[in-house]
């Protein structure tokens, strides 16, 4: 489990296929603090496990699935890419953000982005059908960053984003036509699932 509020913004320093999986290495400094093999980390909000580190190099390995790289914006994902970090949450910390649960739900596409006064706005066309998820003042993490939706429009919602955002997460990187992670609020997705059983469309 995640909150969504970003450590640290890491570099892509590999990412080559290998015979069992795709090995994902990346350059970080705050998150392999105190990391053990097995940790839980988020790369651009996907939920990753730990299976090398070399903390005097500042690097930590992760394997990931075909089907990982497939449906999120691993597949765009080179050396040198930037990559939001944040390390699963401990029980006596805090929660700055929501609930995240590092399970990405889809692929988004940055429709606008631009600079508004001294803030930012950003538009995101969600998958087809998803649009249901989203609710004005709701939840949203994009790259795993926490964020609060302030427009929505059938499957379209928009961000607002302070400069400190921009500055310390790889949104300071994308352009419009880049692909996002999207994971949508976890509580809106059990209310569908309830809601579904209680009028007896249930699968």
């Amino acid at each position: 489990m995640f909150t969504g509020i970003v450590e640290e913004k890491g570099r892509v320093v590999s990412f080559v296929q290998g015979s069992a999986s795709w090995r994902l290495k990346l350059s970080a400094k705050t998150v392999i603090e105190g990391v053990a093999h097995g940790d839980s980390i988020a790369v651009n909000g996907c939920c990753l496990t730990v299976t090398d580190f070399d903390a005097a190099a500042g690097t930590v390995e992760f394997d990931v699935l075909e089907e990982t790289r497939r449906l999120t914006s691993f597949s765009a994902l080179n050396a040198g890419s930037a990559v939001n970090l944040e390390r699963s949450l401990r029980f006596d910390g805090k929660v700055g953000g929501h609930f995240v649960t590092g399970h990405i739900d889809g692929l988004g596409v940055i429709e606008i982005f631009e600079k508004r006064g001294n803030d930012y706005y950003m538009r995101v066309r969600a998958p087809k059908g998803n649009g249901r998820y989203l609710v004005s003042k709701g939840s949203i993490a994009i790259d795993g960053i926490s964020l609060t939706v302030a427009e929505v429009e059938d499957d379209s919602f928009a961000v607002w984003l302070i400069p400190t955002t921009i500055n310390v997460t790889n949104l300071s990187e994308k352009h419009s036509g880049d692909p996002v992670n999207l994971e949508f609020d976890l509580l809106g997705k059990y209310v569908e699932k309830l809601t579904a059983f209680h009028s007896g469309r249930a699968g």
